[in-house]
């Protein structure tokens, strides 16, 4: 997986959780059954979130597949086995601070600043991009797995300007 990170291939955990919006602790659990049948990446999947217990879907995207796809095979991975094992412990995935070091170095190997740049925030990105191109709260909320709109609207950092823009564009 090194290898996949360093190269900031698609597919790489990196691209993974930026397509998926899973938080960390949620991305390091995944099943290679939790994405994929009879060897092939779903196009969408559906996992239980750690932090809410609420399911929540997500998209994975052609490049990701085809990335994951490729992973799977080179670690001869099959369903029970996690997406991302463990080196140290057999039958168990990479931790959260595992991955946060993965990404960090990542980061710092293509020359961006590690400081702003972090696990969190690449669930955040994809999103935030949503949210700025159709201004649906609604459907972020769904895609993040929120329980309340206020928890969206809080992280998003929607703000009265937001609101502003949006009644102003809609005449009656």
């Amino acid at each position: 997986m090194d290898t996949i990170l360093t190269a900031a291939a698609p597919g790489s955990r990196w691209d993974h959780q930026t397509v998926t919006k899973l938080r960390s602790c949620d991305l390091v659990k995944l099943l290679v059954r939790d994405i994929s049948r009879n060897g092939e990446v779903l196009d969408r999947a559906q996992v239980t979130q750690q932090k809410t217990s609420q399911p929540v879907q997500f998209e994975i995207t052609k490049k990701t597949r085809e990335s994951v796809e490729a992973w799977i095979e080179l670690r001869g991975l099959s369903g029970m086995d996690y997406l991302w094992p463990s080196r140290m412990r057999k039958f168990d995935h990479i931790t959260t601070h595992q991955y946060a070091r993965l990404v960090k170095k990542w980061i710092t190997s293509i020359g961006l600043d590690p400081s702003v740049y972090a696990t969190h925030s690449m669930r955040r990105s994809k999103a935030t991009l949503i949210y700025k191109k159709t201004k649906n709260l609604r459907a972020v909320q769904l895609l993040l797995g929120h329980t309340n709109m206020s928890s969206t609207v809080r992280y998003l950092g929607v703000e009265v300007e937001d609101a502003l823009e949006i009644a102003e564009s809609i005449e009656i």
